[in-house]
């Protein structure tokens, strides 16, 4: 029975949600990691009553499949709605836990973003847990009666047809997946033969689940047993050889070893140990192992950096909120290299000191190697790791050492805001204006955000730190919002880099073509490396060749399923789509008009690669990008590489422009700006400011001076100039004027609808009836309706686009309005499931 959200925030608000709140609950809310807007009741088997826990797991049939679910709330009564009465519950399949896996500060935080961001409370839930929680279900097919006596008629008959191979398959197996049906058959077969079997009554499915891919690993160990406790019949004197090398060797060892080290250590079989372990001179265990993500390495011994007078003033100020333990919202603004990093971790210190819990969110999975070493030379075992580029064991050990309080903490990207601790201090937020902390698939919501109102939920204070703050941070400093800190200069008072705007339209003048580079940045680079310092250059465009071109006919290869064209990847010799990862071989002759003349357009991170190791054969040069760092410890390698001088430069996207502290860098390239500045986007100016300001600053962080050379056909840009200057006031004080008047955000809240589906006059007449529907839940005009128009991206991903931009002055009035034209135009017959509804976008694409 479908409930709506609401009712439920009752469950979270009642404090119960550590234990049974009744006695013997007769029914369970539970939430459904589906895109349905509500929650749904069932029945609680007797059985499962006095177990049963707010945030606990169980197994329930949702229309013809079965899911995982999670309990919200438990009552003993039900309320008759819809026409359904109590006979219409269905039952609760399987409790998983006894011990809820949510606590109750996630089961909070959660419900806010599922209300605040519209998204499915279920999926909420489900991201909030880390993978390989959710158990798996799948159909698997069983030959009924009849089929048996179709299956004896068809061997009667000597049949060996594929129909009569799936049958026996079945009969064979008992029960048999759809998986295991199609490595006998192709996959078309198998679903045409299965579905005419079933229609025929010869088989019937069912679903079942498999097991959780997450689960504690263990392993095998062994002691030595107390001379009170061995058996007579083996005497001491009795022992073979590999007997007594077995004992020698647990002996050496302490008395306590691995099975697996016992048997290499004393080259003897299991079944030595097994009879020994018989006479009781020794007891095989298992112990939990723990998969630590840093596999044992060991940590330098932190420094303890002498503070300036205004980190000594800001981190004073923090101190003190933490000691107040009330909620606090700081917005630490210090350039790069100021010492934001220092500041976070002596107040994470004082957190602890006060017997709290400490939360750091970084914007990408790239860096947070750089932060999760300090602060584990800092702080040991009590930090824990957060991020999907763990394997799926890693993350449920961290996850669980969390839950268990073992390690007190977190550090990950936006999701570790889901981390389960308790009794929370504080929360970090670094490089709290990167876009990346938004989540851009269902469920939608802003990792900073989220960690704010958890922040303000749980009375601890947040810190949101950047050389570039978001304007809307930045806003709400000057409104009183946040308390603004502020760090002007580096540390030891080193000089910003010194950055210059190379106008490429004087360099196209010269050469009377394109050029990837000017004379100034080779001439520039070759001077830095003939003084053996090192250089980055960024060009935040990865592949060879941004598109293919046929000179003869003009045309482009597209992505078939994405209006987009495909770039040209040298490494894979292939094209590939960014968006949907569609890959085809390059052509030798255009697809179009058969002609030889294909033709390679624009740069990319591969080639710019190519090209200096050909400029510069001495130079020991390495690319990091999305292509080259699949594999985490590649990634970590070349950063190691690069720290200690190994290599003389590093070519990358913007992975490279943030977080990293290189001293011997005194030269930072970059290739070309202009294509983020003419994104359709209103905050493609803001990005291309942050993103410029933040790799200057990974120049001159050491005692030499550094340069920063831009590359760009617009050096008027007001973005670019400021970006030069490292002037974020002038910067900030001209994007508010333009904000203002065209009515952006933080002048106005904003939310997305997005129209996407298969058919194009569908989502036509599904974006049109809903811009109706928006116009009269929006009689009063409080809000202002744009659209529907192509999204930026028009097809993605094989779904065609419209979008709806929907502005207000107030909060409410916006989700009001835009929540009863969804339920309008859903009573239209509109499919509520093509309507994707973002508030508070971050990407217009």
């Amino acid at each position: 029975m479908p409930q709506s959200l609401l009712p439920v925030k009752a469950a979270i608000a009642n404090g119960n949600l550590e234990s049974n709140p009744s006695p013997s609950p007769e029914y369970a809310e539970v939430a459904v990691p589906l895109r349905v807007k509500h929650t749904y009741t069932y029945r609680l088997p007797v059985a499962y009553r006095q177990n049963a826990r707010v945030g606990a797991r169980v197994i329930v049939q949702f229309g013809r499949q079965q899911v995982t679910g999670y309990i919200v709330d438990l009552r003993e009564s039900f309320e008759t709605k819809s026409g359904l009465t109590d006979a219409d519950i269905k039952p609760v399949i399987d409790l998983l836990d006894d011990e809820p896996l949510l606590i109750p500060e996630i089961l909070t935080i959660v419900q806010w973003v599922a209300d605040y961001y519209a998204a499915p409370w279920g999926e909420v839930l489900k991201a909030a847990l880390p993978a390989g929680l959710n158990v798996a279900h799948e159909k698997v097919f069983r030959i009924t009666t009849l089929g048996h006596d179709e299956l004896e008629r068809m061997i009667e008959k000597g049949k060996t047809n594929l129909t009569c191979r799936v049958l026996q398959l079945i009969a064979e197996a008992e029960k048999v997946s759809m998986r295991l049906i199609e490595q006998q058959v192709t996959t078309r077969q198998a679903s045409r033969i299965v579905n005419e079997l079933e229609k025929a009554g010869y088989i019937a499915h069912e679903h079942t689940k498999r097991q959780e891919t997450a689960r504690t690993k263990q392993r095998k160990s062994v002691r030595l047993l107390p001379p009170e406790s061995r058996d007579g019949s083996l005497q001491l004197r009795t022992l073979t050889i590999n007997q007594k090398r077995t004992l020698d060797t647990l002996a050496n060892a302490g008395g306590t070893i691995s099975l697996a080290e016992l048997l290499t250590g004393a080259s003897v079989s299991a079944s030595t140990v097994r009879t020994l372990e018989k006479a009781k001179l020794l007891e095989v265990f298992t112990v939990d192992v723990r998969r630590d993500p840093f596999g044992g390495e060991a940590f330098p011994v932190p420094i303890d950096f002498e503070l300036n007078e205004e980190q000594t003033r800001s981190l004073t100020e923090i101190e003190a909120a933490i000691a107040a333990g009330s909620y606090a919202a700081f917005l630490l603004h210090g350039i790069t290299g100021s010492g934001k990093t220092e500041i976070y971790i002596r107040a994470m210190r004082a957190t602890l000191a006060r017997g709290k819990t400490a939360m750091m969110l970084v914007p990408e999975i790239a860096l947070t190697p750089v932060f999760s070493r300090r602060l584990r030379a800092c702080f040991g075992d009590q930090v824990a790791i957060f991020h999907s580029s763990l394997s799926v064991g890693e993350r449920y050990d961290e996850w669980g050492r969390l839950k268990r309080g073992e390690a007190r903490i977190v550090i990950g990207t936006r999701s570790a805001v889901f981390a389960p601790v308790s009794n929370l201090g504080l929360v970090v937020v670094d490089e709290e204006h990167e876009t990346s902390y938004r989540q851009h698939e269902s469920p939608y919501y802003h990792g900073r955000d989220t960690a704010i109102v958890r922040a303000r939920m749980e009375s601890a204070v947040v810190l949101l730190g950047s050389a570039t703050p978001s304007i809307e941070s930045y806003h709400n400093a000057h409104i009183g919002k946040y308390r603004y800190l502020h760090l002007p200069r580096r540390i030891g008072n080193r000089t910003l880099a010194t950055a210059t705007l190379v106008d490429m339209r004087k360099v196209f003048a010269v050469h009377q073509r394109s050029e990837v580079f000017s004379a100034e940045l080779l001439a520039e680079i070759e001077a830095t490396h003939a003084r053996g310092e090192q250089s980055i250059i960024l060009l935040n465009r990865r592949g060879f060749s941004s598109f293919v071109l046929c000179r003869s006919c003009g045309e482009s290869i597209h992505c078939p399923n994405c209006d987009v064209t495909l770039t040209f990847h040298r490494g894979a010799s292939a094209l590939v789509c960014h968006y949907c990862n569609h890959r085809q071989r390059t052509p030798m002759v255009c697809p179009t008009c058969s002609g030889k003349y294909i033709h390679y357009v624009g740069e990319g991170t591969e080639q710019i690669e190519d090209l200096l190791r050909n400029r510069f054969p001495t130079l020991r040069i390495a690319r990091l990008d999305r292509d080259t760092t699949s594999r985490r410890k590649l990634y970590e390698k070349v950063i190691s590489e690069f720290s200690v001088g190994e290599l003389d430069m590093l070519v990358g996207t913007q992975m490279l422009a943030k977080g990293h502290d290189f001293p011997n860098v005194t030269l930072v390239g970059v290739v070309s700006v202009d294509a983020g500045l003419s994104l359709p986007d209103f905050r493609s100016a803001e990005r291309t400011f942050q993103l410029i300001t933040q790799v200057a600053g990974r120049a001159g962080r050491g005692t030499r001076a550094g340069r920063v050379l831009i590359q760009t056909y617009h050096p008027d840009h007001y973005a670019l100039r400021h970006a030069c200057e490292q002037d974020y006031e002038g910067f900030y004080a001209e994007e508010m004027r333009y904000r203002k008047s065209l009515n952006y955000p933080p002048f106005v809240v904003l939310a997305s609808l997005l129209v996407r589906g298969k058919d194009a006059r569908t989502v036509l007449t599904t974006a049109a009836e809903m811009r109706t529907a928006l116009d009269k839940a929006n009689s009063n005009r409080e809000c202002r309706v744009l659209g529907p128009a192509p999204a930026p991206i028009a097809r993605l991903k094989g779904e065609y686009r419209r979008q709806i931009l929907v502005k207000a002055h107030s909060r409410a009035r916006l989700r009001d309005t835009i929540d009863k034209a969804i339920v309008a135009a859903t009573e239209r017959g509109c499919d509520a499931q093509m309507i994707n509804l973002e508030i508070d976008p971050v990407d217009l694409m």
